[in-house]
């Protein structure tokens, strides 16, 4: 579900935690910059709720709190960078990344895009829609997820065997994640991100190639998220 590409199997990956660790801890550091406070901050509410869904320590949880809002001698300092580009078979990608060192990261993404094309700034955003999306299961028996998108304020939706994908404007993430459990739904995660237009479908060794290809960029240190025009099977 959602517009983010997943690598298949990563669950299996031995360092596969430690990596959902890393990328959690820095969101949770940037958001911590507007305030320490999860209640007085909606991006530090969803980034804090999903550590927790992943299982992350209170010690860790606080420390990055603590470092993001610049309370601890040993804080860093994490910037946002977004790449766009193609992958194999002229896949649109839009990578965000989050880097202490853009020099770094920009150097890295130009290795990994070899086997695709990097672009410039909008060569492709423009192929994608930036939107809120929430992932959300029903728990009551008589949960109506058309109804709870209009009462909520949702955009539009997904339904799917694995839940309800919910579609926002990116200023109403927050106020429709607090609303869905009045309608009987759980919220399983929550982000902003960006939603292909006009996904390519792939099957065979072409479609392998681009797994490949996407699975390379999402090992980068770096990297938080990526996003492919790629339509699911």
């Amino acid at each position: 579900m959602g517009a983010q590409w997943k690598a298949k199997h990563k669950e299996l990956a031995a360092n596969a935690k430690g990596r959902i660790f890393t990328k959690l801890t820095k969101e949770i550091m940037v958001a911590a910059r507007n305030g320490a406070d999860p209640d007085m901050n909606p991006r530090l509410r969803l980034a804090v709720e999903a550590a927790k869904k992943a299982s992350m320590t209170r010690e860790t949880l606080e420390r990055a709190i603590k470092k993001g809002a610049g309370l601890l001698d040993d804080a860093v300092h994490y910037e946002k960078a977004l790449y766009e580009g193609f992958a194999p078979h002229q896949v649109p990608v839009i990578v965000e990344c989050l880097t202490d060192n853009t020099n770094r990261t920009y150097s890295s993404m130009r290795v990994l895009f070899r086997k695709g094309q990097l672009g410039s700034s909008g060569s492709v955003a423009w192929d994608f829609d930036y939107l809120g999306m929430i992932e959300a299961v029903p728990v009551a028996a008589d949960a109506d997820p058309e109804l709870a998108a209009i009462e909520a304020g949702a955009q539009d939706l997904e339904v799917s065997d694995d839940g309800t994908l919910f579609l926002t404007e990116p200023t109403d993430l927050d106020a429709v994640c607090k609303a869905l459990p009045n309608f009987g739904f759980k919220v399983e995660s929550a982000k902003l991100g960006y939603r292909p237009k006009n996904p390519v479908k792939l099957s065979g060794e072409a479609l392998e190639e681009v797994e490949a290809f996407l699975d390379a960029i999402d090992g980068d240190d770096d990297v938080q998220t990526v996003y492919a025009g790629l339509a699911s099977e």
